[in-house]
């Protein structure tokens, strides 16, 4: 590029390389200061989303929401796979869960194990939230890790009011997952009177039996649940 000056002389060939060579270092440092600034931007895109974990772990509304606000990704996920939405339901934080609906999170991610947000609210018996997964869209049917849907939980968790929610939904009450177990034997093993008489009211069927040969009447004895052996016994719901 300084080629066309040699005929001038070394004095003016030099200077245009130097020149040159200013430029092109000037050149260098602009781009490395571009690279630094990119990879400071992703590093604290990095924390932030660290920081939106961690406040959803623990519950803290107020800072989740600043969070969002400065552009946390709602989905944001920890090493097991949870989001806050994941977290809050586990924890029954209702008003978390709202939150975190209304800011898009996805109703239907589930974690490492498979274990969406609306298994966890059944797990809780947090029908309120339940109510308002359903509501955005959380789906009913996916089975977790260990085979397990979101009407298990409840039915074990002994919350009618999701298998309500469910029921209208149209939830089968006398499908079977692993084992062979019913909603009815779930609800019944775990003595919740409750539900055991609103599944009874929705046609679960008393005589069925697991893969052990086991009804629900069975499992509520073997858990000393006697106040449901008369009703699990009787023709009428």
């Amino acid at each position: 590029m300084c080629e066309k000056f040699l005929h001038d002389g070394a004095v003016t060939w030099r200077r245009c390389m130097k020149k040159h060579r200013q430029l092109a270092l000037f050149t260098v440092a602009l781009l490395l200061a571009q690279g630094m600034a990119y990879a400071q931007k992703g590093m604290d895109q990095i924390n932030i989303n660290g920081q939106f974990v961690m406040a959803g772990r623990v519950g803290k509304l107020e800072r989740v929401q600043a969070l969002l606000d400065q552009g946390a990704q709602v989905n944001s996920r920890d090493r097991n796979g949870d989001t806050p939405l994941n977290m809050a339901t586990a924890k029954a934080n209702t008003e978390l869960v709202q939150a975190l609906i209304k800011a898009g999170a996805d109703v239907n991610l589930g974690n490492l194990s498979g274990v969406t947000p609306l298994m966890g609210s059944a797990v809780t018996a947090d029908a309120q939230s339940f109510r308002a997964l359903l509501a955005a869209g959380a789906k009913t049917d996916p089975l977790d890790r260990v085979k397990k849907n979101a009407a298990t939980y409840a039915a074990a968790s002994g919350c009618t009011a999701c298998l309500q929610e469910l029921v209208k939904a149209k939830t089968d009450v006398n499908a079977k997952l692993e084992n062979d177990l019913s909603l009815l034997m779930w609800s019944a093993a775990y003595g919740h009177e409750e539900a055991v008489r609103y599944l009874l009211s929705q046609g679960a069927e008393r005589t069925a039996k697991d893969n052990r040969g086991k009804t629900a009447e069975v499992l509520a004895r073997e858990g000393n649940h006697l106040g449901l052996l008369r009703l699990l016994a009787s023709t009428e719901p």
